[in-house]
């Protein structure tokens, strides 16, 4: 493995000699990583132009913190609810703008404080209680911990009847070609997300000089987090989850 591109909420990964079968299996075990979220809203008042459906929506996708928060299933209350795996947060406010997401007050922390929930005009009012509990990305998308995605690493093969027209090097989005010596240069190969313009310009001058070939077992794995996470502790969360699933697999088939 190696790091290519570490930031406080994307890590960018190079994986080599894997297969798409473990690169998946990854990607969906983030799903089993335990998120925070509200999950249930009692609407005391709701004067806004939104249905209370919507502004439930909206409120149970705006990304929460909180350390130390047991699952339901794993609490001593036995699920019915408690100060150890449930938060209780309120919304309270009136008077004409914007409702954002830093007016939800309670004992979790609210990531980003300028999500808009709603719009009220003059004198109209809102008001609720919510409960946010620890669930996971495969019983909702409000419990994901972020955008996770890979790519297989790409080979870019130029052959030797190219003539360095440079056209090519133009058309590349992502910059990762260049002219030396009068010959194409690739630089930063793991760049390279496949979009094939370059070859698409190649033959449409009628020639056949540029050729991009997907790796097999080498894979570009990204992780961008809604920031109630870092990426890298999603990570070793997710290959955590997906030892466990395997350790459990191994007990059903003994």
């Amino acid at each position: 493995m190696k790091v290519l591109e570490s930031k406080e909420n994307k890590l960018s990964v190079l994986i080599e000699d894997t297969t798409y079968g473990i690169m998946n299996s990854i990607r969906r075990s983030v799903h089993e990583v335990p998120v925070l979220a509200v999950d249930e809203v009692e609407f005391i008042k709701n004067d806004s132009a939104l249905f209370d459906e919507i502004v439930a929506h909206r409120i149970g996708l705006i990304p929460l913190k909180q350390e130390d928060l047991k699952e339901k299933s794993e609490c001593n209350c036995d699920g019915k609810g408690c100060s150890k795996c449930t938060i209780s947060l309120k919304l309270e406010t009136k008077g004409q703008g914007i409702v954002y997401s830093s007016q939800l007050k309670g004992k979790a922390d609210v990531i980003y404080d300028k999500i808009p929930i709603t719009f009220l005009e003059k004198n109209q009012e809102l008001k609720l209680n919510a409960t946010a509990i620890l669930g996971k990305g495969k019983e909702h998308a409000k419990f994901s911990p972020g955008l996770v995605y890979f790519r297989p690493l790409v080979s870019i093969d130029i052959k030797k009847e190219c003539d360095g027209c440079e056209e090519c090097v133009k058309i590349c989005p992502l910059n990762i070609l260049s002219i030396e010596n009068k010959k194409i240069k690739v630089n930063d190969i793991e760049k390279c997300d496949s979009c094939e313009a370059c070859v698409e310009v190649c033959r449409k001058k009628g020639k056949d000089c540029i050729n991009l070939k997907p790796s097999d077992k080498d894979f570009i794995f990204v992780i961008e987090s809604w920031g109630q996470m870092k990426p890298k502790e999603i990570f070793i969360q997710s290959i955590d989850a997906l030892n466990k699933n395997l350790k459990q697999l191994n007990k059903a088939i003994d």
